[in-house]
């Protein structure tokens, strides 16, 4: 018996890419999924977050930031009598500095001294002036626009 190759007489038909009707859906689910992904990332620092929180923020006056579900604007400095820096003086003085707090619709004054450092709470936030810049010297004054208060936001387990 002798073998030989028959070529199969039915032509094969190529492998054809999916049809239209069935792309169409799963590249809309695709995109589906990575918006909702995308969003989710946005959620990361969201205000129900729970764990430690340590940031420091410096603002001019006028300007305000958003930490967390609270934000905080830098009104300005009220008054400076600190002791400038090329000049020797028996106590070292202080600044005032005056913000505003806004939290759960409510806001509030408050006031700051460099040489009292009290925090502030805030539900479960503390707020500290960290420091105010520039630092006086004796012959030149700082005018009120030029002012940088830098604030620390906390928060403890």
């Amino acid at each position: 018996m002798s073998s030989a190759y028959v070529p199969n007489p039915e032509p094969r038909t190529p492998a054809r890419a999916p049809s239209a009707e069935y792309r169409a859906p799963t590249v809309r689910i695709g995109m589906a999924l990575f918006c909702l992904l995308a969003v989710t990332a946005c959620f990361r620092d969201s205000p129900t977050e729970p764990g430690p929180l340590d940031v420091e923020v410096t603002l001019a006056p006028g300007q305000s930031a958003s930490i967390r579900n609270l934000s905080l604007r830098f009104i300005g400095v009220t008054g400076d009598n600190r002791c400038p820096a090329d000049v020797v003086c028996i106590q070292g003085g202080s600044a005032t500095v005056k913000a505003a707090i806004t939290s759960g619709g409510t806001s509030r004054e408050v006031t700051f001294e460099t040489g009292d450092p009290r925090p502030v709470v805030e539900g479960s936030l503390t707020l500290e002036l960290a420091q105010v810049q520039p630092y006086p010297f004796s012959s030149k004054a700082i005018q009120p626009g030029e002012y940088r208060a830098t604030f620390r936001v906390t928060r403890s387990q």
